[in-house]
């Protein structure tokens, strides 16, 4: 499935304020354009549920001042767009300083964000080029892009193509990336002590 673009020459305010209260179908804003987003599959569900579950868990370890809403909306540095991250970790000293979080669930400030995840589907194009850009630009510190099927372009995961979770961690204001494969534990500057390898990934959407 894909994306389906529903209205356009929308503002983020206009955005919103649009937005059904409680709707059960998930749309962003692209460019001024509203999206319907495709629902998950059962097996990208469960994958971002585990990656959430093994975050959770190290943030209650070792006590770290963060936390994982059920909600919230990602404003582009332009103001032109707003995602709904699959997983995104906030930070509770610095959300304080994001204006219109309490009242909207609305993420305005890259200082807020301690990570995004964000989990392959057919649309990959979007993780991999819109998202990467847009996070860049708002100054997100890291970003995980977790392709348990190896379904992105060949420029962005090597050849043969193969599961990969890209790790972006902002430097200087721009993203430089690692990647893993198989067995490789992933290397998060956020979660240092954080035991998860592609594997596991794996066999979650299995």
């Amino acid at each position: 499935m894909v994306s389906v673009t529903i209205a356009t020459d929308f503002t983020f305010d206009d955005f919103i304020e649009w937005y059904p209260e409680n709707s059960t179908t998930r749309y962003e804003l692209h460019d001024g354009e509203i999206v319907e987003m495709p629902n998950p599959t059962g097996k990208h569900s469960k994958v971002a549920g585990f990656v959430l579950s093994k975050l959770i868990l190290e943030i209650a370890r070792l006590g770290l001042p963060y936390f994982i809403p059920t909600e919230c909306v990602v404003r582009s540095s332009d103001a032109r767009s707003g995602y709904k991250p699959d997983v995104i970790v906030l930070d509770e000293n610095a959300i304080a300083d994001d204006p219109r979080w309490d009242k909207e669930s609305v993420i305005t400030q890259g200082s807020s964000v301690r990570l995004i995840v964000e989990v392959v589907s057919t649309n990959w194009a979007d993780d991999y080029a819109r998202r990467l850009e847009e996070y860049e630009s708002l100054g997100i510190a890291e970003y995980w892009i977790v392709d348990y099927l190896g379904l992105g372009g060949k420029r962005f995961i090597g050849s043969p193509k193969m599961p990969t979770v890209s790790v972006y961690q902002l430097i200087d204001g721009e993203y430089q990336v690692k990647q893993f494969r198989g067995s490789e534990r992933i290397e998060s500057p956020t979660f240092s002590e954080l035991t998860l390898t592609v594997e596991q990934l794996v066999q979650a959407g299995a």
